[in-house]
């Protein structure tokens, strides 16, 4: 009898009988899937995972492994608009946050939980800086450090104590906070930062000041130049496979050239962000399978610029050189535009300096420990 028919002459019950079982099998999966769905480990209060709010765009790998992604408030400053945009008036000043984030991966198969921190903003103590920077911050007044990032995660219930590796977005003075406050935590910097810090370099501006004890060498990891073939042992995935592999290839993943999938699960990728410094990196993570944040660092510092409303700042300095808050404004300008192609596909994007994102009422639950 043709199938057509048949399901014509089938009655609801018949029906029933021949796609309960379907319906059974489905159902228990999505309840498993959930029960999977596990929270980060932390005690204390602790806000909604950070979820973009933006059109969805589709994952690129089959698998549904997410991270959740947390807005850590790590400290204040003012900004002349001038030294950053283009046109602006050569008085305005903007107060602007300098942001981390926490990011919370679970394995699916182990439950193995590891917990990453972007960027430690702005240092409490300001005379914990060297000479240099400490003159520096003068010029970026008015400025609040607290709370720094190690009270964001208190707030949440967690100590440095708890927290696995601390990436840096670069090394600049308004993103390393205090390394000494994280003594069990591996720190992790882009190709080329372990030379700035040892004063390998010649970048112009007042900021650029780097300090070469900033991070313990034996709880560095180094990230290999992605413009460079790595050695054919690091290619191989990490013996701790449940772990994050900081040691691999570089590979494209979209329109973004070079990424490292550091879980190998497609959740947050490493994404090399070249022209603001040697060893700028951003990072991509999936927050559902639908969803997905990219964490942009100072790859951009006001919207406008993203908006194509503004342009690149530069200025003159007391010798006639032209500066620029990036070391390389072409290489800038061509990150910007993959950063601007990805939030055109859903993404949200989200800078250090992101005044806009702060102020946004929506965002204040997207903080650590905010509820």
């Amino acid at each position: 009898m043709p199938k057509l028919l048949l399901a014509i002459l089938l009655t609801p019950t018949a029906i029933l009988q021949q796609v309960g079982p379907w319906l059974a099998s489905d159902l228990d999966h999505i309840d498993l899937a959930k029960s999977q769905r596990s929270p980060s480990g932390c005690t204390g209060g602790m806000s909604s995972p950070y979820v973009s709010q933006a059109p969805p765009s589709p994952p690129e790998s089959p698998s549904e492994a997410t991270v959740e992604v947390y807005a850590l408030s790590a400290g204040h400053f003012s900004l002349p608009e001038r030294f950053f945009v283009h046109p602006a008036s050569q008085t305005a000043r903007r107060t602007v946050p300098s942001l981390s984030f926490l990011i919370v991966h679970q394995d699916q198969e182990t439950g193995q939980t590891t917990r990453i921190v972007f960027d430690l903003g702005l240092r409490r103590d300001l005379n914990r800086y060297a000479p240099p920077i400490q003159k520096h911050v003068e010029t970026r007044q008015p400025m609040t450090t607290l709370p720094d990032v190690t009270a964001s995660l208190a707030a949440g219930g967690l100590t440095p104590d708890d927290i696995h590796y601390v990436i840096y977005s670069h090394v600049h003075w308004d993103h390393v906070g205090e390394p000494r406050d994280f003594p069990k935590s591996t720190f992790v910097v882009g190709s080329g930062a372990n030379a700035l810090l040892q004063g390998h370099g010649s970048l112009r501006g007042s900021h650029s000041f780097f300090e070469s004890d900033l991070i313990p060498a034996e709880r560095t990891i180094e990230l290999s130049n992605p413009y460079e073939d790595i050695e054919e042992e690091a290619k191989k995935p990490s013996l701790d496979s449940h772990g994050p592999d900081f040691v691999q290839e570089w590979k494209a993943h979209g329109n973004l050239p070079r990424v490292l999938d550091i879980f190998h699960d497609g959740s947050l990728l490493i994404v090399d962000a070249p022209g603001h410094l040697p060893g700028h990196i951003n990072l991509l993570a999936r927050t559902s399978p639908t969803s997905s944040v990219y964490l942009a660092g100072d790859a951009c510092h006001d919207r406008r610029i993203m908006r194509k409303e503004r342009k690149i700042g530069e200025w003159l300095d007391e010798h006639g050189h032209i500066c620029c808050i990036h070391a390389d404004k072409k290489l800038a300008e061509q990150t910007i535009e993959r950063i601007q192609h990805l939030e055109s596909t859903g993404v949200e994007v989200i800078f250090a300096h992101d005044f806009e994102w702060e102020e946004d009422p929506a965002n204040r639950s997207r903080f650590f420990g905010s509820s």
